[in-house]
């Protein structure tokens, strides 16, 4: 954008990033990880955002994660080096895009977690004569995808080493199912539990005579846990720039609030209705926020006012223990139940400094169609 706006120029609903608590995050994430000598590549399906991936590499990252071969083709056209996908790819049309992109120098390794998939791959980058890093994607308990561990995953990685178009670079174990289990010790426990056979997996592949350099993990919910894990090389921790409502009601190391990062992101909300003494209505429904979690958006700077959406284009406002609503033309601005897939929902993020929008953001990586 040519000049800055104020927030309040902004049509609603907006996504918007406070700038100030977006780089709060990323230094605090980024000296975390100095400090217990850990590399982090986080995870971009969190932001979808070239600008916001640029930052985190910035500030000390060796690359970024990716979720989809869209975000691993916005994120390399964007310039950005050091790319994980972490997602299988069985579709032939996407390997090929993929290969072909590592073919125009993108700098991508990809996660395998079945023998189909390495005999895809390798077919069409031996065809096309492009040599593609790989890391084992390893079920550590997730039991979504990935190879299990032990000796399937030793099998694995002989059969990756058949092709000479394939080359193995290490690990990659995903805990999700560890990532936000409520209260600390409990989720180190399941960290711990999920990381363990990553680690004995590791060891029996590097004794069938395969170097394994890389052992990728983590999320924002582990970071302080599986960077205390030796042999652990990088996090892949995402929502860490953002937060949201769900890692609050988690716990930390130290109290019962996972207060290690910032909210700094919102969805900025216009009062278009106050008929009842109860209620407001707001032009933010189930389109404006991701509806997959039980909580709701709450308020950011008006504590007690919660906001649940009643269609697609609103949602009623509430307030808690006889707190004051809200007038009509008033914005609001809210907290997100889980950032992912609420900055989905949008084409771009505005960057605010106080009440001044100083940029303006594409998710350039969201998920887009083919064209037929």
């Amino acid at each position: 954008m040519k000049e800055p706006r104020l927030l309040d120029d902004i049509p609603t609903p907006a996504l918007i990033l406070d700038l100030e608590a977006f780089r709060e995050n990323l230094r605090r994430l980024a000296e975390h990880c100095q400090k217990h000598q850990v590399s982090f590549r986080p995870h971009a399906k969190s932001h979808k955002c070239p600008e916001i991936a640029r930052r985190q590499i910035e500030s000390g990252a060796i690359g970024i994660s990716v979720a989809t071969v869209d975000e691993a083709e916005a994120m390399a056209n964007a310039g950005l080096r050091g790319l994980l996908l972490t997602s299988p790819i069985v579709e032939a049309g996407k390997i090929e895009r993929l290969v072909r992109l590592i073919q125009r120098g993108a700098d991508l390794m990809l996660a395998i977690g079945h023998v189909r998939e390495v005999e895809l791959l390798a077919e069409r980058s031996d065809r096309l004569g492009v040599v593609v890093p790989v890391l084992l994607d390893l079920d550590v308990g997730d039991r979504r995808t990935g190879v299990l561990p032990g000796t399937s995953a030793v099998e694995l990685a002989r059969r990756i080493a058949e092709h000479r178009s394939l080359r193995l670079q290490g690990l990659q174990a995903y805990a999700g199912h560890a990532s936000h289990v409520v209260g600390f010790e409990a989720r180190k426990a399941a960290s711990w539990k999920a990381l363990s056979q990553a680690l004995e997996t590791r060891d029996l592949v590097v004794r069938a005579g395969f170097e394994m350099p890389i052992l990728s993990v983590g999320s924002t919910g582990t970071y302080n846990i599986d960077s205390e894990i030796s042999g652990v090389t990088e996090l892949q921790c995402g929502s860490y720039v953002f937060m949201d409502l769900d890692y609050r009601r988690i716990g930390g190391a130290k109290s019962h609030r996972f207060e290690d990062f910032h909210f700094s992101l919102t969805v900025l909300t216009t009062v278009v209705s106050a008929e009842h003494p109860d209620r407001v209505t707001v032009d933010a429904g189930i389109k404006a926020f991701a509806t997959d979690a039980p909580w709701k958006p709450e308020a950011a700077d008006r504590p007690g006012l919660v906001l649940t959406w009643v269609g697609d284009e609103f949602g009623i406002v509430t307030a808690s223990d006889g707190g004051k609503l809200p007038r009509l033309g008033d914005r609001l601005r809210f907290l997100v139940p889980h950032c992912d897939p609420t900055v989905n929902l949008y084409d771009r993020i505005h960057v605010v400094q106080g009440e001044t929008v100083v940029d303006v953001w594409k998710t350039t990586a969201r998920r887009r169609a083919e064209a037929g």
